[in-house]
């Protein structure tokens, strides 16, 4: 008797352990998630009851607050279409998007000092202030950005590659997140034999645009041929696997032949080095280097600069910072290993054709990895949390994600980009009394005319700011992507030097 009483104890503790497990679990690690979750009811239900902290960019310029208009209280957009991508929107009809819904816990005050103070605000009778935060982006940037897009689809990524500060982010075409919820015109329709009144909002409008995809954020979520500019990750997988191939020299002759296939070069270079191949843009040359690696190793070189091959799309979240879509590469699409992809697929992708696709985001990565030394730091666009009062609760601090190439490695790669922007066909990008390492790319696509590219860094010797721009059906990158790079650069820099 005794003894069954011991054992149905025993299975009381344990079950009562495994109880207190999984509330512990759910309150330390699920609630979290579950709080800040665009979906969460609860977040509608505090909407109303609170003020909703400010978003200002890193000069303190206001990026979103909430207004009283005409006696009810509405979130503003001041920068309107230079930040609507990045910043997103609060509607509750339609969720959160952006910042406003990666960052919606502490512009509501949900944590638990805000949960403690909320308390006592409604026992005192007081109004309920949200956390303001601080973004890392300037939204100077982010208008000459859009402006130098002019109305053309594309994007551009600005980063800090010492720290990894997000400094712009600019998709084109863009939209007003102020009119999401304006209601344009009613139309009528006869549902069940009865008439029905339909509002149709500027949300609905946008959602119609399907050309043209203005709530499409092109610079996170949209992947593209890269074309020439993905040379810059065959040439570090080649560097990588063998550093003397910084000296190599390869006979160019205008095409290379692979099992029968040919791919075809902008010339005949004659023999040219990594230097040389880097400023011509040189196909040949990298393509040798793409099959020597084989598919497993231009796989590898991606997965170093924090690419992830996958079957198909998916959206991620790097924590702490941005939602991106820009961890993928798409040079498998199929069930087909990388170390079974036949040669000529491997020389197209070793040049940024055939099955390859990547996100501008991503490329800016890359370029900031170059210029930081061969380390990518984790991207963020938060800088720090604030009270009303300006007291900081929360201030991100620079964290590495990831070394994706030596340092003698990308010493080599800076150089033949400096290389390519000096004498070659980034030259464009070149702004007057600063040095610059870039690529350019023009990406073939079966979409019509080729899509414009440019990656790179300034200045080449004290790199201080990292882009990356597509412009979609643009044409030849030199002409069309550098010089938007170039002003981004050279308007980011007189503004650090105080020009």
């Amino acid at each position: 008797m005794n003894d069954n009483i011991r054992k149905l104890g025993y299975f009381f503790i344990v079950i009562f352990t495994v109880l207190a497990l999984y509330l512990g679990y759910l309150n330390a690690v699920v609630g979290p998630k579950l709080s800040a979750d665009p979906h969460n009811r609860r977040l509608a239900a505090a909407e109303e009851a609170v003020v909703r902290g400010v978003i200002f960019d890193r000069q303190g310029v206001v990026l979103a607050e909430d207004r009283m208009v005409d006696g009810v209280k509405k979130r503003v957009y001041p920068r309107g279409r230079e930040t609507a991508h990045l910043i997103g929107f609060v509607s509750q009809r339609y969720g959160r998007t952006g910042v406003e819904s990666t960052f919606d816990r502490y512009l509501l005050a949900m944590d638990e000092a805000g949960r403690v103070r909320a308390l006592v605000d409604r026992f005192l009778g007081r109004q309920r202030y949200g956390y303001n935060i601080v973004l890392t982006v300037d939204s100077r940037l982010q208008r000459k950005a859009l402006n130098l897009l002019a109305g053309r689809k594309g994007a551009v990524v600005a980063l800090d590659p010492r720290t990894g500060a997000v400094l712009a982010v600019v998709s084109s075409p863009s939209f007003d997140p102020g009119s999401v919820d304006t209601v344009v015109r009613t139309e009528s329709s006869v549902q069940n034999g009865e008439k029905v009144e339909i509002k149709v909002t500027g949300y609905d409008i946008l959602k119609m645009q399907t050309g043209d995809a203005p709530l499409l954020n092109r610079a996170t979520r949209g992947v593209y041929p890269p074309g020439s500019v993905f040379k810059i990750i065959t040439g570090a997988g080649a560097l990588e696997a063998n550093p003397d191939n910084s000296a190599r020299v390869y006979e160019c002759k205008g095409s290379i032949a692979v099992e029968g296939f040919v791919l075809k070069d902008f010339g005949v270079h004659g023999r040219v080095g990594l230097n040389e191949a880097a400023a011509v843009s040189c196909n040949t040359y990298f393509a040798s280097l793409g099959l020597e690696l084989g598919g497993e190793g231009l796989k590898r070189a991606a997965e170093n600069f924090g690419f992830k091959l996958v079957e198909y799309d998916k959206s991620g979240r790097l924590e702490g910072g941005y939602p991106v879509a820009g961890d993928e590469i798409h040079f498998n699409t199929g069930t087909l290993p990388a170390n079974k992809m036949p040669l000529p697929e491997v020389a197209s992708a070793a040049i940024g054709q055939g099955r390859v696709l990547v996100s501008p985001f991503q490329m800016a990565l890359v370029a900031a990895g170059v210029a930081n030394g061969g380390t990518v730091m984790k991207p963020v666009v938060l800088e720090r949390v604030v009270t009303r009062n300006g007291l900081v609760i929360k201030r991100m601090v620079p964290e590495a994600m990831h070394a994706a190439v030596s340092p003698p490695t990308a010493r080599v790669l800076a150089r033949a980009m400096e290389e390519a922007a000096r004498t070659g066909t980034a030259s464009r990008a070149v702004p007057a009394g600063i040095r610059v390492a870039g690529k350019t790319g023009s990406a073939q696509n079966p979409g019509g005319q080729t899509h414009a590219w440019f990656m790179g860094f300034a200045p080449a010797d004290d790199p201080r700011i990292a882009v990356a721009v597509v412009v979609e059906n643009g044409g030849p990158g030199a002409t069309v992507a550098a010089p938007i790079a170039g002003e981004i650069m050279r308007e980011y820099l007189g503004e650090v030097r105080g020009e």
